[in-house]
């Protein structure tokens, strides 16, 4: 293997990457291309047609490693050996069994899409900056970051990942069925689920994730954003139609998540976020997905990033979160035992 793929394999299984779906093998897919001549197909009341449930998940990932700053698309066949090398990397965790003192878990071909051996020629889902990468932190979130630390790093804004066991607000916001790791929004692929069925009413299109079952409905008859300062966790959306895109823009996002966030990495707060997602139907099986971000108070530039979905002919199964889930109980259960029995020792 040369050393070019090598850095690509290395890349695609940084954690935060994204998505196409072939099934049952190996595959590459470019760029998505624009529209067909013919148009989207419309739904009765004449809007494009956008439904159906579509899958994002590729090991290509956010940004561009930099051994391949000056590439931005690779060979079909490069892309499609790079993705089976990563997925053999991902799945040999499975044969070197569970660590010294832990319990194991499911393996990677069952809980997760490793074992789909899936990336874009495309050398990073970020596409603006031209680098394909995310943009330096401006000085008000450099501030933001000292003080958060100073404060013992709460509230917790990360996605998976948590700061300790004292209370279950020490844990990750999928951690405790808030919001899913992969499902933003801006959504990004990773782990598993990454699926999002849309359906279209008159007035209304509405995004079904399939991690944590979260639902955003969006109004697309020119109705005003909430006030300012009544927040939520998915913020406000509203949507128009621009030719065959859907644009949606989403604020008022509570300073309880991030500006943007990976599974593992959260950047910032909400307060102050901006973003603008676009859907295009390119054919009958694809959906082009793009996003940009843009908080001042967080990075010193917007960003932008995009990616295809391939439709599934698969249904969506509810996530179902808290049912029957013991890991958070656990989790604090197990810390007070060990207090129990360190303060007896």
């Amino acid at each position: 293997m040369t050393r070019g793929l090598a850095c690509v394999v290395g890349a695609l299984l940084v954690a935060g990457s994204s998505l196409v779906f072939v099934p049952g093998g190996v595959a590459a897919q470019g760029q998505a291309s624009d529209p067909s001549a013919e148009g989207a197909p419309r739904t009765p009341w004449g809007d494009p047609d956008l439904q159906g449930v579509w899958e994002y998940w590729t090991f290509t990932p956010l940004e561009r490693p930099d051994e391949l700053a000056d590439t931005t698309q690779l060979t079909a066949e490069e892309a499609a050996l790079a993705a089976q090398q990563a997925s053999e990397q991902a799945l040999a965790i499975d044969t070197e069994g569970p660590a010294p003192g832990s319990t194991g878990a499911y393996g990677q071909a069952v809980w997760t899409e490793r074992a789909r051996a899936i990336a874009l020629t495309q050398t990073s889902l970020i596409v603006d900056p031209p680098n394909g990468k995310l943009p330096p932190l401006a000085r008000p979130e450099t501030n933001r970051m000292a003080a958060h630390r100073a404060a013992g790093g709460r509230p917790v804004r990360s996605r998976a990942t948590g700061i300790g066991s004292d209370a279950a607000e020490d844990r990750g916001l999928a951690e405790r069925c808030i919001v899913g790791f992969s499902t933003g929004p801006p959504m990004l692929p990773a782990g598993y689920n990454n699926n999002v069925q849309i359906f279209q009413t008159p007035g209304y299109a509405v995004l079904a994730v399939e991690m944590i079952h979260d639902v955003r409905v969006i109004p697309l008859d020119g109705q005003a954003h909430l006030p300012d300062g009544l927040d939520q966790w998915l913020g406000d959306a509203r949507g128009h139609w621009e030719g065959d895109t859907l644009v949606v823009e989403t604020t008022n996002f509570t300073d309880r998540v991030g500006s943007f966030s990976t599974t593992s990495v959260s950047w910032g707060t909400g307060e102050h976020l901006r973003l603008v997602e676009r859907f295009t139907r390119l054919d009958d099986a694809t959906l082009q997905y793009e996003f940009t971000v843009e908080n001042p108070a967080v990075f010193t530039s917007a960003f932008s990033a995009e990616f295809p979905m391939n439709r599934s002919d698969l249904p969506l199964y509810e996530y179902a979160c808290h049912e029957g889930n013991y890991g958070l109980f656990n989790i604090l259960q197990g810390a007070r035992i060990e207090e129990v029995v360190a303060e007896g020792q």
